[in-house]
């Protein structure tokens, strides 16, 4: 990298790729990137974990039990049922023929991270009237901690940003996302949202006074948005901050090990460990079943300082959470510091570009900064920043509430069945609906590197 200002790495206006973008609707932009040849590999890939029953992230394939409890944490539940109720009222027939699910459908797992859209699962807020979509960031916002709203609504104007950077405000704007309803908004059975498309998806359940929110999925690029008079914002400040005061304050020894690659793209890393999507990523879109050993340290090798500052890593990830079940999570993540580990890649300079992750039985938290994808640096840098929230062994998506809850109501401790309102195009027709690919990783900085 030969400069941080992210400034020096846009495409050029006048590119190829720029120019065919232009005055199409997403569905048409995205039909070309889904039928390349070359970007099938990666699509088959992740069709075939989608279409594999859940299970959940684990660190050794096997589920662990007993780690989570149906409770009241203290869930505002009716203000968060009648903003639920709100949206259904204002939707049309077809619209809400779209936007519901059954409370255990598989298309809980679909959300995905590319500018494009991949499948028409749900209603496509870009295509709604004004009052749906305010009602929809209204069931967020009365969803969500007031920090992790305002985080998921600074998502939304970057995504604007970028397309008012290359007037593509067609493929790129506040509002090109999917929004999913699973089950009905009540204040007794489980029921849940979904909101994803570009830099952003946010998976919530809820049942009662308790709730779940995870998978969470947030990005930049770039991570500084400049209005001018109109506004500035930079994305992730305390999640960068906080991970290089930890890495920094550890001992040498400490250090090493918490240091498990030193390169961003290491000749030491194992076949798979970096994805052309998802880079250093492990719980990325469609890893609901990934097996992730632990790595790094263990937090009660740390100094009571150091675990302090792992604990604020977690609230500042947390803050999607209201106040009640974010308190009654923070309790959860503090019971397994004996089990939870630290992990770090590449370096720890003020201007190093770097990945982290806090792993343990019941939280998985990943940091990661990115190559260019609408920015033409091939190598990772610090304007293109990812986060990742996810719940290990099974309680991703609220799944594991959701088989106690069967369990208490029907008296049965079955595993719970996803089901598809809809057949799934892609098994009849591989590579051309439910799911595509971002360009392929060393073509894209080739293209880049050609554009800029």
């Amino acid at each position: 990298m030969t400069s941080d200002d992210f400034r020096n790495y846009l495409i050029r206006q006048d590119s190829p790729r720029v120019l065919s973008a232009r005055g199409r609707s997403p569905f048409e932009y995205a039909k070309p990137i889904m039928e390349r040849p070359d970007a099938r590999f990666v699509l088959d890939s992740w069709m075939d974990l989608y279409e594999r029953p859940f299970k959940g992230i684990t660190a050794d394939g096997e589920i662990e039990k007993g780690l989570f409890a149906l409770e009241n944490e203290g869930l505002d539940t009716q203000r968060v049922v009648d903003a639920g109720l709100a949206l259904v009222a204002l939707l049309s027939d077809d619209e809400r023929k779209h936007i519901q699910y059954p409370i255990n459908a598989h298309e809980w797992r679909s959300w995905y991270n590319p500018e494009f859209p991949i499948h028409s699962h749900g209603i496509r807020l870009d295509y709604v009237s004004e009052q749906v979509r305010e009602a929809a960031a209204k069931l967020m916002r009365a969803s969500l901690g007031p920090e992790g709203y305002l985080k998921t609504e600074q998502c939304r104007s970057a995504n604007l940003y970028l397309g008012e950077l290359y007037d593509l405000r067609n493929i790129m704007n506040e509002w090109s996302y999917h929004f999913l309803l699973f089950g009905a908004p009540s204040a007794v059975e489980p029921w849940g949202w979904n909101m994803h498309g570009h830099h952003l998806a946010v998976n919530c359940f809820i049942l009662g006074g308790q709730i779940v929110i995870s998978p969470v999925f947030l990005g930049f690029e770039p991570n500084i948005v400049d209005r001018g008079e109109k506004g500035c914002f930079r994305s992730f400040q305390a999640e960068e901050g906080l991970g290089l005061k930890l890495i920094r304050s550890l001992s040498d020894g400490m250090r090493e090990k918490a240091i498990i690659y030193k390169q961003m793209v290491d000749p030491a890393m194992p076949e798979g460990r970096w994805h052309i999507s998802d880079e250093r990523h492990l719980g990325a879109a469609f890893q609901d079943n990934r097996v992730i050993p632990y790595e790094g340290v263990v937090a009660t090798d740390m100094s009571l300082g150091q675990q302090e500052l792992l604990l604020r890593i977690a609230g500042s990830y947390l803050e999607f959470l209201p106040e009640g079940p974010r308190a009654a999570r923070m309790r959860q993540v503090s019971s397994h510091l004996d089990r939870t580990y630290f992990s770090w890649i590449g370096g720890y300079g003020d201007k190093d570009p770097f990945y982290y992750r806090v792993q343990s039985p019941v939280i998985m938290l990943e940091f990661d900064h990115h190559s260019g994808v609408w920015l033409t640096n091939a190598d990772p840098a610090k304007f293109h920043t990812h986060i990742i929230v996810r719940t290990p062994n099974g309680n991703d998506y609220g799944k594991e509430l959701l088989r106690l809850y069967y369990q208490k109501t029907l008296g049965k401790d079955n595993q719970i069945v996803e089901v598809d309102r809809d057949p799934v195009e892609y098994r009849r027709d591989r590579g051309k609906s439910i799911l595509s690919t971002p360009t392929l990783r060393a073509e894209h900085d080739q293209t880049n590197r050609r554009e800029a």
